[in-house]
């Protein structure tokens, strides 16, 4: 754990490359995020399940780090606000060839209309706010 934020331990790796609850209920992901305190990996709240704040409510986990390819933003459930945070233990991302929404085989071919509300910030808004 941090000095600073007590819920970051750097030293703890991902649990996986996908989101824990959904691979074992034979569901599906947009996007994955990383708890910063314990290493589990959900999947975000555009997607149907929304295992990573759920984590977050249930365990008491309140920080998770993007867990996408080239993304190395923290949001803070508890606050709803994105916050800052050290390198994390790798790796710092699902696999790039994994793609999203995955896994492919479980995704329906209208994964579009099955997404909740809360979209994902392109890159140009993502200092503004944060679903």
């Amino acid at each position: 754990m941090t000095d600073e934020t007590p819920a970051i331990d750097p030293d703890v790796p991902p649990t996986g490359d996908g989101c824990v609850e959904c691979l074992a209920g034979d569901t599906w992901w947009l996007h994955l995020r990383r708890c910063t305190q314990c290493g589990h990996v959900g999947c975000c709240d555009s997607s149907p399940e929304q295992h990573a704040s759920r984590h977050a409510r249930e365990q008491g986990h309140p920080i998770a780090q993007s867990f996408e390819p080239g993304e190395d933003w923290f949001w803070d459930y508890a606050s709803s606000q994105e916050v800052t945070g050290p390198a994390l233990a790798p790796p710092s991302s699902r696999p790039v060839e994994q793609g999203s929404p995955a896994p492919r085989d479980r995704v329906p071919r209208d994964w579009k209309h099955r997404l909740h509300a809360v979209r994902e910030l392109p890159p140009h808004l993502r200092r503004r706010a944060r679903p």
